[in-house]
């Protein structure tokens, strides 16, 4: 090969070399720009996420939270992460909305209340009769304002039976509760003070006990 030959092919190796070279450099140079360029989330998008998990930790303590909202969230972080601001803007926006309708859904709820009838028992008394002296159960038995039949004391004898040892003995101050002189019960009473037999002051007659084991 000619000198003149040899320079060539030695000029063209060199430019070729050159031209591989600048070509990888000019490549790692776009890359490295392409690298410098993905500096995460941006801002506003940090916000949006933020606002995000907020509102979705208030749906949770609310008891209202919706489980896709937490996969919307990651998924928001991810892209964040991965540069693409404009995808992670629009699925916080979207986490965000639909932890707000979890909690306006709860707030008007419309809880029913099942109404409960509260019935109030009738009483079993009457009244009451505070005693006085000179006072028997036939006397007080006896009032119009209490039954208006003397026959019927056993009844109040039964209903005060805690505090009266004696029928034929009862104390000024003592308080009775009078009871409603009901069906068989009345017929009892009536019944028993018919036929009591012989009493005396200070005793618990017999048939006065089977009367109130009744």
């Amino acid at each position: 090969m000619k000198p003149t030959e040899l320079l060539k092919v030695a000029a063209i190796a060199v430019l070729t070399s050159g031209m591989v070279v600048g070509c990888q450099q000019s490549t790692d140079e776009m890359t490295t720009v392409v690298e410098e360029e993905c500096q995460g989330a941006t801002p506003e998008v940090r916000n949006a996420i933020y606002a995000a998990k907020l509102k979705n930790a208030r749906a949770r303590n609310l008891g209202a939270e919706w489980e896709e909202n937490a996969q919307l969230i990651a998924e928001a972080e991810q892209a964040a992460a991965d540069c693409e601001n404009e995808r992670a803007m629009t699925l916080a926006n979207k986490a965000e909305d639909a932890a707000a309708e979890a909690i306006a859904a709860m707030q008007t709820e419309v809880v029913v209340v099942e109404e409960v009838v509260v019935v109030e028992e009738e009483s079993p008394y009457i009244g009451g009769y505070l005693v006085v002296g000179g006072d028997n159960l036939w006397n007080i038995a006896g009032q119009d304002t209490i039954y208006g039949d003397p026959f019927q004391w056993p009844l109040i004898y039964k209903a005060n039976s805690g505090q009266i040892k004696d029928a034929d003995l009862i104390f000024p101050g003592q308080y009775f509760y009078i009871p409603k002189a009901k069906g068989a019960d009345r017929a009892n009473a009536v019944a028993h003070a018919k036929n009591r037999g012989a009493w005396t002051v200070g005793e618990t007659e017999a048939s006065d006990l089977d009367y109130l084991a009744q």
